[in-house]
């Protein structure tokens, strides 16, 4: 899919806004990213294309797609869905984030983890919920071979790394992103919205890993 395509579909379910929004980390942005906001079968449909695509186009081969809880849980059967569209066809698991001590117990739920797994999830901000779930997937005999993610937001959280950029390391396995922070600059220049791009150009320039 077309990254603008993908911004401007990010754009009409509100996923991303535009404004001043005060982040975790205190800086204040001019744009907020939030999955969540993705709430129909039409938008859960796009979105599925959207990572299946890219999942496709970087060649990436696994066996098993895990979702870390919350967000990552509806992208990856979005996902999965997308792919067995296209003939490829691939386990769904997930976490919770309290182990269930009834039941089948534990906190690993949906298909065994094992063999080649690919974490997807929505944004890296801290990189906290998918760190959560390389723990579990540590205990198992599972090997994590990448991570797609939907925004790059290539914000500086250590000195000079990035946040994709410090787990791509920590996991020795590849981070592919469906768009970037300067992905949506290049939108905004394409609508002729120059002070909004200018806002985002000072943010990316302050914060930001510049490419």
């Amino acid at each position: 899919m077309e990254k603008r395509r993908f911004i401007d579909f990010l754009i009409a379910q509100d996923v991303l806004k535009f404004g001043e929004f005060t982040l975790n980390s205190g800086r204040i942005s001019p744009y907020f990213f939030n999955l969540g906001a993705v709430s129909d079968g039409a938008g859960f449909a796009e979105l599925g294309r959207a990572y299946a695509q890219t999942i496709v186009d970087a060649g990436l081969e696994f066996d098993v797609l895990f979702g870390p809880a919350y967000k990552g849980i509806p992208i990856a059967v979005a996902t999965a869905t997308a792919l067995a569209a296209q003939d490829v066809h691939v386990s769904v698991a997930y976490n919770r984030k309290e182990a269930k001590d009834h039941g089948e117990g534990g906190q690993l739920v949906g298909a065994e983890v094992t063999g080649r797994v690919l974490l997807v999830d929505d944004v890296l901000t801290s990189g906290k919920a998918i760190r959560q779930s390389v723990d579990l997937i540590a205990q198992t005999d599972a090997e994590i071979v990448g991570t797609v993610i939907a925004l790059d937001r290539a914000e500086l959280v250590a000195g000079e790394v990035t946040a994709v950029e410090a787990l791509a390391n920590d996991l020795q396995a590849p981070i592919v992103s469906i768009a970037s922070v300067a992905d949506i600059i290049e939108r905004l220049a394409d609508a002729a919205d120059l002070t909004l791009q200018q806002r985002m150009l000072d943010y990316q320039q302050q914060y930001c890993r510049m490419s």
